[in-house]
C-alpha cells in the first residue's frame, strides 16, 4: 500500500477540535431557536397573558444584568488578546473577571426569579413555562460557562497558555460569546419588543 501525499492527509487535531465546537454551537442555535419561537408564538396567541406577565418584570435590573453580560464578553476578548501577546496576568485578570461577571448576571436573574415566584407567577402559567424554560436553560449555559472559564484560570495559572497555545481560550470565548448574543436576543424579544 502506498502513503497518502501530504497535501491529502487528515486535518491537524486543533482544526478539528474548532470545528467541533462550530458544530456544538450549530446544534444550539437550533435548540434556542426552536426555544425562542415558541416563546413568541405563546406571546402571539396570549397576548393579554403576556402584557400582564411583562408588567411584572423588572427590566432596568435585566437591562443592567445585559449589561453585566455584555461586558463579560468584552473580557473574554481582552484575556484571548492577552495571551497572544504573552501577558499571563492579563489573561488570568480577565477570566477572573468572567467569572465575576457570570455569576452577577445569575445572581440578577435568581433574583429576578424570586420575584416573579412571590407574586405567584410560576411555571405552571401560559407565558410563564416558555419564560422559565428559555431563561433557565440559558442560564444553565452562562454556569457551564463558568465552570469552563474556571478550568481556564486553573490552567492558566499552571501555564498552560502562551503567545503560541491559546486555543483553549479561543475555544471558550466562541462559546461564551454564543451564550451573549442568545441574551441579546432573549433580552429583545421578551423585554423589549
Amino acid at each position: 500500500m502506498s502513503e497518502m501525499p501530504p497535501q491529502t492527509a487528515f486535518v491537524e487535531q486543533h482544526d478539528n477540535t474548532k470545528l467541533a465546537i462550530w458544530l456544538f454551537l450549530g446544534g444550539e442555535i437550533v435548540f434556542f431557536a426552536t426555544l425562542i419561537l415558541t416563546l413568541v408564538f405563546t406571546r402571539l396567541s396570549h397576548p393579554s397573558e403576556f402584557h400582564e406577565f411583562i408588567s411584572h418584570l423588572t427590566i432596568p435590573l435585566i437591562g443592567v444584568n445585559t449589561f453585566v453580560l455584555i461586558t463579560s464578553s468584552f473580557l473574554v476578548v481582552r484575556g484571548l488578546e492577552a495571551v497572544r501577546q504573552g501577558d499571563q496576568p492579563g489573561l488570568r485578570n480577565n477570566i477572573l473577571g468572567v467569572i465575576v461577571l457570570g455569576a452577577l448576571f445569575l445572581g440578577g436573574q435568581a433574583y429576578e426569579w424570586m420575584g416573579l415566584f412571590r407574586e405567584n407567577i410560576g411555571v405552571k402559567s401560559i407565558i410563564g413555562t416558555p419564560f422559565f424554560t428559555v431563561t433557565g436553560i440559558h442560564g444553565t449555559h452562562v454556569f457551564v460557562g463558568i465552570i469552563w472559564a474556571i478550568y481556564i484560570l486553573v490552567l492558566a495559572t499552571r501555564g498552560a497558555f502562551s503567545d503560541r497555545r491559546h486555543q483553549g481560550v479561543e475555544l471558550f470565548g466562541l462559546y461564551w460569546h454564543f451564550v451573549d448574543i442568545v441574551w441579546i436576543v432573549l433580552f429583545t424579544v421578551i423585554y423589549l419588543i
